[in-house]
Formats: C-alpha cells, sequence, structure tokens
C-alpha cells in the first residue's frame, strides 16, 4: 500500500522515483519483513508459553522428548512478517501478489488447524493425513485454475539446461503438474522440520534463488538476454520472497539450537506452499527439484522407508526422515543442521547455473 501512496508522489518529490525499482522494494521489504519478525518473535513466545501452548513430540523420536512443551506455531510470526511487509511494498494491483499471498495463508490455515487440533487433543492427533491431503489439494487446483482460465497464464513447461525445449503442457496437463509441485512442496518442507533450524535454512535459500528468477522473468531485457519466459507482472513477486527471506531469518533467530520456539505445520505447509507458488509463476518449475535438494531428499528417504517396509518389514534408513537417520548415527543435532544448510546452499548455486547453462 505505501507503494500507491508514495510513488505518484515522485513528481513533486523526485526521491520517490526510487519505489519504481523492484530490487530497492524488496531491500525494504526485507528490512520491514526483519523487523516485524524480530519484535513479533518474543511476543508470541511470552503469550504461547502463558497460555502452555506447546510442541508434542513424536514416541518414535525419544532423542527429542526433552523439547516437549517448547512454544509451537512459530510460523505465525513468518506470515504476519511477510505478508505484510509484502502488502505494503508490492504493487498491490498485481494479481501474482496476491495469489501466492493467498495460497500462504490458506496454506497456513491448514496448518493453524492441525496443530489446533494437535494442542487440543494432546498426543499429536491433529488432522488425518487424508484430511490435510484433501484440503491442499482443493487450494492448489483453486490457485492454478485462477492462474490457467483467469490470468491466461503460460502453459509451457521450463525444462533446466535446455535452451529451446518448452512443450506445451495446455490447460489440461499444466493444472496437475502445478497443484503436484505446490502440495509436493509443502509437504516436504513439512517433513523436513524436525530439528531445530533445519528447514528455515533451506527455505531461505531455495526463497534466494526464486528471487533472482522472478526478477529475471518479470524483466523484458534480462529475460530475453538469458533466454527464459518473459512474465509481465511476475517481478513484483520478487518482493514477496524477499519478504520470506527476510521473515525467516527473523524467526531462525528463535528457533535456532536451543530453539525458543518451533515453526509448527502453520509455518512448514505455508512455507512450502508459497514457494511452490512462486515456482510456477516464475516458471521455474523443475528447477524446484534442484533448488529444493533437501526438500526432495527429505520427502524421498520417507517414501522408500514406508513403502520398503511395507515390502519386506525392513528399514533402508535407521529413522526418516533422513534427518533421523544421520542422528541417530551420531551426528549432533547442530552438526546435522549446518550440514544440510551447505547442501541447500550448493543446490540453490546449481539451480541458478541453470539461468546460464543452456
Amino acid at each position: 500500500m505505501l507503494y500507491l501512496l508514495l510513488y505518484p508522489l515522485r513528481q513533486s518529490h523526485p526521491v520517490f522515483n526510487v519505489l519504481r525499482y523492484e530490487t530497492f522494494r524488496s531491500d525494504m521489504a526485507g528490512l520491514a519483513a526483519l523487523a516485524l519478525s524480530l519484535v513479533f518473535g518474543p511476543m508470541l513466545i511470552r503469550r504461547f508459553r502463558a497460555a502452555h501452548v506447546g510442541q508434542t513430540i513424536r514416541e518414535e523420536v525419544p532423542q527429542h522428548q526433552k523439547k516437549a512443551g517448547t512454544p509451537t506455531m512459530g510460523g505465525l510470526v513468518i506470515l504476519a512478517s511477510c505478508v505484510t511487509a509484502t502488502i505494503l511494498l508490492a504493487d498491490p494491483r498485481d494479481p501474482y501478489v496476491w495469489l501466492v499471498v493467498l495460497v500462504m495463508l490458506g496454506y497456513g490455515g491448514i496448518g493453524f488447524a492441525d496443530d489446533f487440533l494437535k494442542l487440543r487433543r494432546g498426543r499429536g492427533a491433529g488432522l488425518s493425513g487424508p484430511q490435510k491431503l484433501f484440503w491442499q489439494i482443493l487450494l492448489s487446483f483453486l490457485a492454478a485454475t485462477f492462474l490457467f482460465w483467469h490470468l491466461g497464464f503460460d502453459t509451457r513447461l521450463t525444462i533446466p539446461f535446455l535452451k529451446n525445449v518448452n512443450p506445451d503442457l495446455r490447460w489440461w496437463g499444466y493444472i496437475p503438474v502445478a497443484m503436484l509441485v505446490i502440495v509436493a512442496c509443502s509437504n516436504a518442507v513439512n517433513l523436513t522440520d524436525g530439528l531445530d533450524g533445519l528447514a528455515i535454512g533451506p527455505v531461505m535459500t531455495v526463497g534466494f534463488c526464486y528471487w533472482a528468477f522472478t526478477y529475471v522473468a518479470g524483466n523484458t531485457r534480462f529475460a530475453t538476454y538469458l533466454g527464459v519466459p518473459h512474465i509481465a507482472g511476475v517481478g513484483e513477486v520478487a518482493i514477496f520472497c524477499a519478504a520470506l527471506i527476510a521473515a525467516s531469518l527473523g524467526f531462525l533467530w528463535y528457533n535456532a539450537y536451543p530453539a525458543s520456539m518451533m515453526m509448527g505445520d502453520v509455518g512448514a505447509l505455508s512455507l512450502g506452499g508459497a514457494i511452490g507458488m512462486v515456482a510456477i509463476l516464475a516458471k521455474q518449475e523443475l528447477a524446484l527439484v534442484i533448488a529444493g535438494g533437501v526438500f526432495v531428499i527429505e520427502a524421498a528417504s520417507t517414501i522408500i522407508q514406508r513403502y520398503y517396509y511395507k515390502m519386506s518389514h525392513r528399514r533402508v534408513f535407521r529413522m526418516a526422515p533422513l534427518h533421523h537417520h544421520f542422528e541417530l548415527g551420531g551426528w549432533p543435532e547442530t552438526v546435522v543442521v549446518v550440514r544440510f544448510w551447505i547442501v541447500s546452499i550448493i543446490c540453490m548455486l546449481f539451480a541458478l547455473s541453470t539461468l546460464k547453462l543452456r
């Protein structure tokens, strides 16, 4: 909203002309989101401690029982900070900004319902898997349908490393792909959120990667030079990405080991859903597999473990998701987290290289 209020003043006050640049507004949105998250964090921790809103730990993870009772639903800090900063600094006339914000809030609502039921019922008994999946699929379907039918979004698929290969899936093929990207990313981030600071690190690296992707896609000159699809107006989503990174950084201040606050499903599901939506808007859907490599291996390890055990009654990993496998192998929690962050940074750099290596 500040953009609409202040940018028209540029004719009488040239200093406001700087608001035309998405890079400047990204910086301002990041600073605003960081400040808000650092302010909201202690308030939420105090409120939840007073109300005894604490994390429940699965019985099969005995090494983490000492974390039981830690204030949860800290993802509300990220949601509030990111959405507020985005609305303040992005152009509110841009439909892509509202689409990613609404997807984030919608998936946050699913996560909030799950967290609330876990706290109310105890023993981690929140929404069932099918219930969560139903609402995730429904929201992703509504978002994809609006994007392609109402906004007339490009239905061609961008293939990393291949410059002139852009198969057109049409709306009936691309909508399921878009739904899969959003739902899979949301659940992959949720599975990764198992150690203090583990999920939020890769969220920031992927967020930075897609800040670059959305900025390039929204800039005619850069998109033409690099040979990537140009999406008019999607550069405003870069402001959302900057706010997401900074809000996550502020949350990490309280989520770093030993965590004073847990993300909860309200944070993990919303962050994953938002990242998936941004990947679609940037026309870099498949690059998310590379940039979000940590999320991919965490989700893959869970799937492999579950189905291999059903078939053979034997385990591939000591415990899934993969971070528990390394914990049970003797790695301290902080070592697992930092090494996964390093892998995530490498994946992010590799994904960014697809802009040029084509």
